[in-house]
């Protein structure tokens, strides 16, 4: 029998590792920092692109794909954004290689370096906005909506699966705008597109905020998020939106005739989610027996396990097995019929339960005589006998429920580890000793975010955008505040 995985309240950080693994989400590859997507886990991100791909396309999204190397001197053009991104960034400087001396392998051949260097994209919006100058001349070239789903490299020196790694696979919009309002627009109706997603797709509750300066993406006037907060009582930023204003316009000249006749920059927006939403479904809602997907963005929503002792039984029971499963598929349900002979039931109920199978149905050759068959819950591990006649309707009716337990177990989660604190002495014993969102007043300051962040390693998720004002004082330096912020520590 396979060990048991480490304990999430004993390491957290074990846990997470060898349940991505044994699962068979992904492991690590080779290359240090970077990862090999598997399968099942590429499954559950490919359920994820469709469903966002669909949603930005309703509201006027088109895809489109740009370069994967960026010349160094682009990034050069906007300060915020090459001093935000410089320690990441990873250069490539030949384009040949050869044969070594003593034979033995190829080194770089000095006489193939490249006039320029090149950036392995770090984020696309150099090189987007160099190519809009061409795209964009008059009123009637806007909005430009753009979407692309690609891959993005930015080194990383503590890696961990799908949370952070090197390489990265997301989606990246850039979009360019008349006015100041209609980007501002487009950038909080894009936050709202991954709110619903993640809220209703994901069963992860959210908080929707603006970040600080010191928080907010290299070269944006505002950055916005969703924060979700994980069983460890860590924040994990699920998404971001950004109003770029008139910054990369005017860095790239990229300019338009106005219905006025007047030449003006376009205004801009980018925003993005990447695999590490895959991080966060395994930490919001899995257990110590393994991975717990809600049914909306299951790879596998139903598995069928026939279970027999002859060859007749076998037979009998995987017909019936059959005939379930065509009913089902007929209505949309995700369903496996696993009728494998090498493993034994047993060895498949415990195998779908670490994949986090929302539904098992197990059929014998009792149920074939009763006209029923057995069904398990991955969420709350409750079995039921119910008729065969009742199967579809009863499996529908429970995939429903499984998305909303999920979701209302972790939105009280989010609500028993969300905290209220007025005084710094307060606010340090609650991040050292629960964990999860500490809201409390702050002077607005990044000399004091960079010092509470120093003394505590919490930092600022956000200001809440449906947050009411609520004036008070600052926890950490007495000075007037207009309303609380939200703090945690962070993935």
């Amino acid at each position: 029998m396979a060990q048991k995985l480490p304990k999430r309240t004993e390491d957290f950080a074990a846990w997470y590792n060898e349940l991505v693994k044994r699962a068979g989400l992904a492991e690590n590859s080779s290359v240090r920092g970077c990862m090999i997507i598997k399968p099942y886990g590429f499954a559950i991100w490919e359920k994820m692109q469709a469903i966002l791909d669909q949603a930005f396309k309703a509201t006027g999204h088109e895809n489109a794909y740009f370069p994967l190397l960026i010349p160094k001197s682009y990034l050069s053009r906007e300060a915020e954004h090459i001093e935000g991104f410089a320690k990441e960034c990873a250069v490539v400087t030949h384009y040949r290689l050869k044969k070594s001396s003593d034979r033995q392998g190829v080194v770089v051949d000095p006489e193939a370096q490249l006039e320029e260097e090149l950036i392995i994209r770090p984020t696309s919006e150099t090189i987007i906005w160099h190519t809009y100058k061409n795209w964009i001349k008059s009123y009637r070239d806007l909005p430009l909506l753009i979407n692309q789903w690609s891959n993005m490299m930015r080194w990383e020196m503590r890696p961990r699966l799908f949370l952070r790694t090197a390489e990265v696979l997301w989606q990246e919009g850039h979009t360019a705008h008349a006015t100041r309002e209609e980007a501002k627009q487009e950038a909080l109706q894009m936050l709202h597109i991954y709110d619903k997603f993640v809220r209703d797709y994901m069963a992860l509750p959210l908080l929707k905020g603006i970040k600080t300066e010191h928080e907010r993406f290299a070269g944006a006037e505002e950055t916005y998020t969703i924060e979700a907060l994980m069983q460890d009582g860590k924040a994990l930023q699920a998404g971001t939106s950004h109003f770029l204003g008139q910054k990369f316009a005017q860095a790239f000249g990229v300019t338009f005739t106005n219905q006025a006749g007047q030449l003006d920059h376009v205004w801009g927006t980018s925003w993005g989610v990447t695999t590490r939403l895959i991080g966060a479904l395994v930490m919001t809602h899995s257990d110590d027996e393994g991975l717990v997907l809600p049914p909306r963005l299951a790879p596998i929503q139903v598995v069928i396990i026939p279970v027999y002792k002859s060859e007749a039984e076998r037979r009998l029971v995987v017909q019936q097995a059959t005939t379930l499963r065509a009913a089902l598929l007929a209505q949309g349900v995700a369903v496996k019929l696993d009728d494998r002979d090498t493993h034994k039931p047993g060895w498949k109920f415990a195998e779908y339960e670490l994949k986090g199978v929302p539904l098992r149905m197990a059929i014998g050759p009792i149920d074939l005589a009763n006209h029923t068959v057995e069904l398990a819950r991955r969420d709350t591990r409750a079995k039921m006998t119910i008729s065969m006649d009742n199967v579809v309707g009863t499996i529908q009716k429970l995939l429903r429920d499984i998305q909303d337990y999920l979701y209302q177990r972790a939105v009280d989660f989010r609500e028993t580890h969300t905290t209220s604190v007025n005084t710094y002495e307060a606010f340090k014993t609650v991040i050292a000793q629960k964990g999860g969102f500490v809201l409390a007043h702050w002077d607005g300051t990044t000399e004091t975010e960079k010092k509470i962040q120093a003394a505590t390693k919490a930092t600022i998720r956000c200001i809440p955008l449906d947050a009411s004002p609520e004036t008070g004082n600052c926890m950490y330096t007495g000075k007037p505040s207009r309303q609380r912020v939200v703090f945690a520590q962070a993935y």
